[in-house]
């Protein structure tokens, strides 16, 4: 067992209430359950010693002595290591019933509770991946839509049973639960044969050789709206999976915008990068550079620094939301020549002695640094 301060396994401070510990411990149940953590024993002792701290800081008259005397001060009420008094089956009892349902914690007299039963093993809601360009993205369009859908077996109803008969299932002798026993507590989990139905395939259907459904390709045009984003997901109602009943579910198409080697996308902003030569932002100039809606005109002040940024409001992407437009940011990168000639390296020359002692501001900079620097070593 966890030799851990009671708060500090919960991760609440001394001064928590009731409602704090309560929440805290629901999360940190849930996070080192047996059933989430199989055949991790770490996470089994954490387990126990999670509980064994809520019984105690759950419990007025036993916090109180935890809070005086420590561990030592519980001996000879109720608390023995790992132990539970009778005092906190009930809330144990509901918390973990709203976790894990009544038949998730066993030993607290939740009755047992079976699944809905569903005959058929796939889900009705699918997911497909929609391709769009760059600008389709910004502007919306209209795109094609080419996908498969599951919809049942009728030789078997969807069971994948020869027939549709189902037998009862073994692993769990139709509870569609199977129990495991850690000590004194006794946890329930969904049975892996059946799935919860209490059910299975005794001779495989062979229309559809078990699966229980078979897949046709449907194509249809949607709209994809101005300003959605690479992530997006867009619903379409009853075009997902048919069940036995002729219920169908949704189609979720999943977007995958297209990246574009000159703009960049961050949320409804737009970065565009602008090369300038290095005589361009020594003079000052004005350019025109490409907006997404047409051209922008830009000016470029003397002196701009590599990297400098221009903002245009409103010229990013609308909110697919309809929450405005973002903004077109602009950003500077300076360019210098990688070669020069004769003629070019004399002008460049005269260019700087033009200037006279403003063009070596180092000099001015380091005027008196030699001499300390000397003084250090004398």
């Amino acid at each position: 067992m966890l030799d851990i301060d009671y708060y500090e396994l919960l991760e609440v401070t001394k001064s928590a209430d009731k409602s704090t510990i309560k929440k805290a411990y629901r999360q940190m149940a849930m996070k080192y359950h047996p059933d989430k953590n199989p055949d991790d024993k770490e996470a089994e002792e954490r387990f126990k010693a999670i509980n064994e701290a809520y019984q105690v800081l759950s419990d007025e008259e036993k916090r109180a002595l935890y809070d005086r005397y420590g561990k030592a001060g519980l001996e000879g009420h109720g608390q023995g290591r790992g132990g539970f008094s009778s005092g906190g089956f009930e809330d144990l009892s509901s918390i973990f019933e709203e976790m894990f349902g009544q038949a998730g914690f066993g030993g607290f007299g939740g009755g047992q509770r079976r699944r809905q039963k569903k005959t058929y093993s796939y889900n009705l809601d699918i997911g497909v991946e929609l391709k769009v360009e760059f600008n389709e993205a910004v502007f919306g369009c209209k795109k094609e839509v080419v996908y498969k859908y599951k919809t049942a077996c009728k030789s078997c109803s969807g069971t994948g049973a020869q027939d549709g008969k189902l037998s009862t299932c073994k692993t769990c002798a139709g509870q569609g639960q199977v129990h495991t026993r850690q000590g004194f507590m006794t946890f329930a989990q969904t049975c892996p044969t059946c799935n919860g139905s209490g059910e299975s395939v005794a001779n495989r259907c062979k229309k559809c050789s078990g699966t229980g459904y078979e897949e046709k390709e449907e194509k249809f045009n949607v709209d994809v709206p101005e300003g959605v984003n690479d992530g997006n997901r867009i619903r379409v109602s009853n075009k997902g999976n048919i069940a036995p009943d002729g219920i169908r579910g949704d189609l979720y198409l999943q977007i995958n915008v297209k990246e574009d080697p000159h703009y960049i996308r961050h949320d409804n902003d737009i970065y565009i990068e602008v090369p300038l030569f290095f005589t361009q932002v020594a003079l000052g100039d004005t350019i025109t550079i490409p907006g997404l809606r047409g051209e922008l005109s830009l000016d470029i002040p003397m002196g701009t620094k590599d990297k400098e940024q221009f903002k245009f409001k409103n010229e990013g992407v609308k909110s697919v939301q309809g929450h405005g437009k973002g903004d077109l940011i602009v950003q500077i990168k300076i360019k210098y020549p990688k070669k020069i000639n004769e003629e070019q390296k004399e002008l460049l020359e005269k260019l700087q002695e033009s200037f006279g002692i403003e063009s070596k501001p180092h000099e001015r900079n380091f005027e008196n640094m030699f001499d300390k620097v000397k003084s250090w070593f004398k």
